[in-house]
């Protein structure tokens, strides 16, 4: 169990919505789908929904960007993550993880460990339990980047989804060397842009903002001990 799952769920009820494509770039076509993601079997068939209230402080940080970077909006990459959707990424990625290191399949039981762990700590659990849902499968988190004005990607100087310390946030932070020095500098004008509208910024993932779930609400608390939070949105 990681420590944001020990947070207590009282779930609102909001809806799950559409993000309105006016006012956002799109992955499109949206990497997972494209491998054979089952949103089909999903109370959304898409990829691009969240809860309305993440959706309208979504909006609020788009306005709070573009009065810094007019031509700028932030590329929505994935949002609503199914359960099943989730479980697929994870077995997608252990079994690329394992041919790159050469392993024969079926993988060996202790060699399977090593790599599941790898896999684990930038993929959530495909947990069906209630009280420890993939903080996606909650439609309250979502991986994002920037792009410019001809929905051309800002260099944020690793991959969404890398399995790597460069997906760190502050990966870049005391780098010398000046195009990574602006890396950096992107992914602050991320970040800033999200954390004003209300969400945190996932720990090991440049990419990965929450508002309302178990990670927002245990993020929050770390600075918050007097009156800490509880998540408002669990598996949807």
């Amino acid at each position: 169990m990681k420590p944001y799952q020990q947070i207590a769920i009282d779930e609102c009820g909001e809806p799950l919505v559409p993000i309105p494509p006016e006012h956002f770039a799109f992955e499109i076509p949206h990497p997972y789908q494209n491998l054979g993601a089952p949103y089909h079997n999903s109370k959304a068939n898409s990829p691009y929904y969240l809860r309305q209230g993440v959706v309208d402080s979504l909006i609020a940080a788009q306005t709070e960007l573009q009065q810094n970077y007019q031509n700028w909006k932030i590329l929505i990459f994935d949002a609503y993550r199914p359960v099943e959707v989730q479980q697929f990424m994870v077995d997608y990625t252990f079994n690329q993880i394992a041919v790159a290191q050469g392993c024969e399949f079926p993988v060996s039981e202790d060699k399977r460990q090593v790599i599941i762990e790898h896999v684990y700590q930038f993929w959530a659990v495909p947990s069906l339990d209630r009280a420890t849902p993939p903080p996606h499968s909650t439609g309250a988190a979502l991986d994002v980047t920037l792009a410019d004005k001809n929905n051309r990607r800002i260099d944020m100087g690793s991959p969404i989804d890398e399995i790597s310390e460069r997906s760190y946030p502050d990966y870049f932070a005391n780098s010398n060397h000046p195009k990574e020095q602006q890396y950096h500098r992107n992914r602050q004008i991320l970040k800033n842009a999200m954390i004003n509208a209300g969400f945190q910024q996932h720990p090991n993932e440049w990419w990965h903002f929450c508002l309302g779930d178990q990670m927002w609400a245990w993020l929050t608390n770390q600075n918050n001990s007097v009156n800490p939070l509880i998540a408002r949105y669990g598996r949807y």
